[in-house]
């Protein structure tokens, strides 16, 4: 299932601050926003708070988001896929779309497993489709309010 703007693609590594500096060194970013915060998230597993390091670094109109997980079992999604070293490790791509209702009744109809699902509702929502088997990566959904979509550096 692929539906909304992709706007995102996603990277798992053991050191945000050292990819943020290879972006603003090889890259031409036009803003960075980072934070260090707790999530809560369901997964197969059951539910729980994660903590991650996030940064989303905006290349034009495309953000890469670039994720180090810190404490928490409801990560094992991103700590799983950590590459070795400090590098970066292509995890997903990410969909922003204008209805969390009409896209969470579609994921619910299509095959692929949800594997990670959290926000606040009605501010920011996201999910996780396991499209692995098909694209070769996850592929994320979100829907925001436009204030959130706007703090987060995107252009409305």
């Amino acid at each position: 299932m692929i539906t909304g703007r992709h706007y995102q693609n996603a990277y798992v590594t053991r050191n945000v601050d050292k990819a943020v500096a290879e972006f603003r060194e090889r890259a031409d970013v036009r803003t960075v926003m980072e934070i260090e915060t707790p999530v809560k998230v369901w997964t197969p597993q059951g539910e729980g708070v994660g903590v991650q390091k996030l940064a989303f670094v905006w290349v034009e109109d495309l953000n890469y988001e670039l994720i180090e997980p810190k404490e928490g079992d409801v990560l094992a999604i991103y700590r799983d896929a950590l590459p070795a070293d400090d590098s970066l490790q292509f995890h997903h791509v990410c969909h922003v779309v204008d209805d969390w209702d009409a896209l969470w009744g579609r994921v619910q109809a299509q095959p692929y497993p949800v594997v990670l699902k959290g926000g606040t509702p009605g501010m920011l929502e996201f999910c996780y489709i396991d499209t692995r088997e098909w694209l070769g990566h996850y592929t994320e959904y979100v829907w925001m309010v436009p204030e959130r979509w706007a703090a987060m550096g995107a252009r409305i």
